[in-house]
């Protein structure tokens, strides 16, 4: 499938959420002046927009299984929208007594960060618009997401299962390295592998290079498209407000 094709039909998934899926009530955490925003979902419109998404978008790519978004004190789905549009989502699974979803395949080496006193985290029901004008929004979700892991959950690490042709994206913009061998995972019914990031690590990268944008030359990574660290500060007052 050649690029254009892609992005037609990436446009056609997004365009099937009416503006009124994304209720009033769901307040955004961050937003500019091209009308983006990212929101915590913490309503039942919220998580079936972002049920929805998903599920468009991975039955496009072939993925088997469900992917509804249910309401689990440990779990917490943020969702991008642009003009109203739902563009994208993503959903921090936080470790408890029976762990993360991960585990399934990969828990001996979970386990050994946890033996270790680390704290662990998953992010997980990914589904985004690849287009290449949609960077600054992906980075944007993915530094929430650091910032509710390590801010408001106090978590040490970041773990990701993805299919293998995604490795070099993840650990090339984002330092993701891989842990253990592929592995079929049963939810999806493709072969994935998981990758970790320690949120030191992002946290450091951000300081560097967060809010720079192309000023950061020769810096290929997402990390030029996170927010700067003062604003990085003013979106952790707001979470904690809001807690």
């Amino acid at each position: 499938m050649n690029t254009a094709t892609y992005q037609n039909k990436s446009r056609m998934i997004e365009n099937d959420f009416p503006d009124d899926l994304l209720q009033p009530s769901m307040e955004d955490i961050v937003t500019d002046q091209t009308s983006f925003g990212i929101r915590l979902v913490d309503t039942p419109e919220g998580r079936n927009t972002a049920s929805m998404l998903i599920h468009k978008m991975y039955a496009w790519r072939g993925l088997a299984g469900t992917h509804a978004i249910l309401n689990d004190p440990n779990r917490v789905t943020l969702m991008a929208h642009r003009k109203g549009e739902a563009v994208g989502t993503l959903t921090i699974g936080l470790d408890s007594p029976s762990g993360i979803l991960a585990d399934q395949l990969f828990k001996p080496e979970i386990d050994a960060f946890r033996a270790l006193g680390n704290r662990v985290c998953e992010i997980t029901k990914l589904a985004f618009d690849i287009e290449s004008s949609s960077k600054s929004y992906l980075a944007a979700l993915f530094h929430l997401s650091v910032i509710v892991a390590r801010d408001m959950h106090a978590c040490d690490l970041i773990f990701i299962e993805i299919s293998p042709r995604h490795r070099g994206f993840f650990q090339r913009m984002l330092g993701f390295r891989q842990l253990g061998e592929e592995k079929i995972n049963p939810r999806v019914n493709v072969r994935g592998i998981l990758m970790c990031v320690p949120l030191t690590y992002m946290t450091e990268q951000t300081r560097l290079f967060g809010g720079k944008g192309a000023e950061a030359v020769g810096e290929r990574s997402l990390f030029p498209l996170f927010y700067s660290p003062r604003e990085e500060c003013g979106i952790v007052n707001r979470l904690k407000e809001r807690r």
